[in-house]
């Protein structure tokens, strides 16, 4: 579900909306029609006029289309000899003219195939001068709206009498920006949208990595903090103008928005009330707090308070874990009763039984949580461990130590146990950590935030650890590619999707948890039926719950597919079945393997044997955690060596594949990327790598004079230095 900008409540009671396109939205390179772009804004404005909205649209465009169009023209009737002398500079009302007809032939061919009606609409600065002008727009625009036409505006600067845009003193409007904003005041709309090539009004040039978003633009605050960049090189105005249009209509009672125009479904974002783009306002002030915390600011606080822990001794830091262990069990009932909100309000809110089965702390669950962490607590401080150590010549050492990665977002869905096992995996390896639970649980994650960082000293800081609030805030942070240095998403295959499709940050997790056992036909019968059963009725909502069951075909004739069936049923498991035991067993046949049920459901299939099964996984399955069951040693061998997935069982049961219970301490997910960590996730997943040279004033000098040994050096554990008092 997504959030609502509370600032933006007042978008429930639009309904007259102007659009405005600019040029850089229009066109694509050589100038020519952004076909696809162009078409999705105008399905946008049609589902709009369809729900009953009344929308105008302000376009820009024409001359930049006409010079395309008038070079092309130019070039065909050019000989070899006139191409090789100067071209002449094309006349920009001449543009205009030719551009407009195209314009807006695309716009009423568009719409027609949409069953729109649209109307072009041309004015010049001039005519707004004129009272009786204005009164009979209005009138003619009230009329269109109400025959569901799409009136589409463009200044027809083929006979605007103005020779030099913004410095003409006398001019009531310059630009297409102007004037959408002077036609959103004279025909009281309620809300007035600026497409533009950018996300919205930044602090300074988009380009600069420290410019940041504005989301609600305050004078007070903002117009001496933005800097703007180069105006744009396709259109007239550019930020600049926008922003003065903009201001220009708020002043005048009319919201505005300017947000980008390549993004998709942005303007029914907008309508829906989402944090899109920058909001300009009459009451602006009102609608937002003056001091606010930036997601970068965020991100460089937890970065700063990252080095302040790792700076710490390895026993300093020890007590930190053992500190926040003692916090929950103090704080267990707070914990539980606003769990027990969160939890009341999912189900009344009607949310999947899976889902609230993942948002319920079971009694004991605190207790748990703070045992794993005394037990990450205890294991071997991971900070500064030195893996290899080399000689590389007389006197010059260097070694490889661990390090941590800096600073890590976590978006996770549901659990708010989660958060506690994340948080304590970043502060055992020296990380900064930003965490983003579901909105399903906010009570549960807002209280065990503050008692976690309630336990942290000042000498560190609380911002070790930021609680990002909004899922509007989610866009924001993953652009911060220079200070958040990985992304681990826990959820839903979309959630996931989403995330690596958004970020240039690297991605660390699994999209799908399509988990399989394979029942041998060596199996021991009880033995299978109780790894069947556990796999998927221990938590048939975490991802490493079986997904799908495969069976040998000789088990079929045994009987022992039967029983592992009724085990199942019996249990309250629902069946699908592939095409083989679908009609052995005269079940529905799955729609699809590639499924992932989190529930009390999964998938039966019959195989071959056991290079059946391997190729099934391989075909269908997600690399995450599969099983075999079978007391034939060389099948089971073949299966652990070929099955390519992050955990690969051999007689025990796919929900041992977690932090917790390899001895991790805790995990922060499950990773099934080949690259840096795979499998379940904990402290190792969240380090990387630094390299200690120690000399003795050597110089490289072009290698004249050294010698290089590249000697390995045996490696001191901690352990025996503290012991030798070293």
């Amino acid at each position: 579900m997504e959030e609502i900008d509370r600032s933006r409540a007042f978008v429930k009671d639009v309904r007259r909306i102007v659009v405005k396109v600019g040029t850089a939205v229009v066109t694509g390179k050589g100038g020519r029609l952004a076909l696809g772009r162009l078409g999705a804004i105008c399905e946008q404005l049609a589902e709009l006029n369809s729900d009953g909205f009344e929308v105008i649209l302000v376009s820009s465009g024409a001359v930049g289309l006409g010079r395309q169009r008038l070079r092309y023209r130019q070039l065909v009737n050019s000989s070899f000899a006139d191409l090789q002398k100067p071209q002449m500079e094309l006349d920009g009302k001449a543009c205009a003219g030719v551009g407009q007809s195209s314009l807006m032939a695309y716009y009423e061919t568009m719409f027609d195939q949409l069953d729109v009606t649209v109307a072009q609409m041309l004015v010049t600065d001039s005519n707004f001068r004129d009272d009786g002008f204005r009164e009979q727009l209005s009138e003619t625009v009230k009329s269109m709206l109400k025959m569901r036409v799409i009136p589409v505006f463009n200044e027809n600067d083929a006979i605007s009498t103005r020779k030099s845009p913004y410095k003409d003193a006398t001019g009531i409007f310059w630009d297409n920006d102007s004037l959408a904003a002077l036609l959103s005041v004279q025909v009281k709309a309620d809300l007035l949208i600026l497409l533009s090539d950018v996300d919205g009004l930044y602090t300074g040039p988009p380009s600069d990595s420290n410019s940041k978003l504005i989301h609600t633009y305050i004078k007070e605050k903002h117009q001496e903090e933005i800097t703007f960049g180069e105006k744009s090189k396709l259109g007239r105005g550019g930020m600049t103008a926008k922003v003065k249009a903009a201001v220009g209509a708020s002043i005048g009672g009319v919201p505005v928005i300017i947000t980008s125009g390549f993004a998709a479904e942005n303007i029914a974002n907008v309508i829906r009330g989402l944090r899109v783009g920058t909001l300009f306002h009459k009451d602006a002030h009102l609608l937002a707090p003056v001091v606010d915390t930036s997601s970068r600011d965020m991100a460089v606080a937890a970065r700063e308070s990252s080095r302040k822990l790792q700076a710490l001794s390895s026993e300093d830091r020890k007590q930190i874990l053992l500190d926040i262990a003692n916090a929950l069990e103090a704080n267990e009932k707070t914990i539980k009763a606003e769990n027990d909100l969160d939890v009341a309000a999912a189900q009344e809110a009607g949310y999947e039984e899976s889902l609230v089965a993942r948002l319920v702390m079971k009694p004991g669950k605190i207790s748990s949580l703070a045992a794993s962490i005394r037990q990450l607590a205890e294991m071997d401080d991971p900070i500064g461990h030195v893996s290899k150590k080399t000689e590389i010549a007389d006197g010059l050492v260097l070694e490889k130590t661990s390090s941590p990665l800096g600073v890590l977002l976590i978006v996770f869905e549901s659990r708010p146990d989660a958060l506690v096992q994340i948080a304590s995996l970043a502060i055992r390896s020296g990380n900064g950590l930003l965490l983003k639970g579901g909105k399903e649980a906010r009570r549960s994650n807002a209280i065990l935030h503050k008692v976690i960082t309630d336990a942290i000293p000042e000498t560190v800081g609380r911002k070790l650890i930021g609680l990002v609030t909004s899922r509007e805030e989610i866009p924001d942070l993953l652009k911060l590619d220079d200070v958040i240095d990985l992304v681990i998403p826990r959820g839903s295959n979309s959630l996931v999707s989403q995330i690596k499709n958004s970020t240039k940050i690297p991605v660390l997790g699994h999209a799908d948890g399509i988990c399989h056992v394979y029942v041998d036909k060596s199996c021991k019968l009880d033995m299978a039926k109780r790894l069947v059963s556990d796999a998927k009725l221990d938590y048939p909502a975490a991802c490493n719950a079986m997904e799908t069951l495969l069976v040998h075909k000789d088990l079929e004739q045994n009987g022992v597919l039967n029983e592992l069936v009724y085990a199942l049923q019996s249990s309250g498991v629902t069946l699908y079945g592939g095409p083989r035991a679908s009609a052995k067993l005269n079940i529905l046949e799955t729609p699809s393997f590639h499924h992932e049920y989190s529930s009390k459901a999964c998938t039966v299939e019959i195989v071959e044997d056991v290079h059946g099964a391997i190729d099934h996984i391989h075909q269908h399955g997600s690399a995450h955690t599969d099983c075999i069951v079978t007391e034939d040693s060389e099948v089971a061998e073949i299966f652990l060596r070929q099955v390519d997935s992050a955990a690969v069982f051999h007689n025990a049961s796919t929900r041992f594949s977690d932090g917790f219970r390899f001895g991790l301490g805790a995990e922060v997910g499950i990773s099934t990327s080949r690259i840096h960590a795979r499998g379940p996730v904990g402290v190792e997943g969240l380090l990387t790598t630094r390299w200690i040279m120690r000399g003795k004033g050597q110089i490289v000098d072009g290698d004249n004079g050294v010698v290089y040994t590249h000697k390995d050096l045996p490696v001191v554990k901690r352990t025996e230095i503290i012991e030798n008092g070293s």
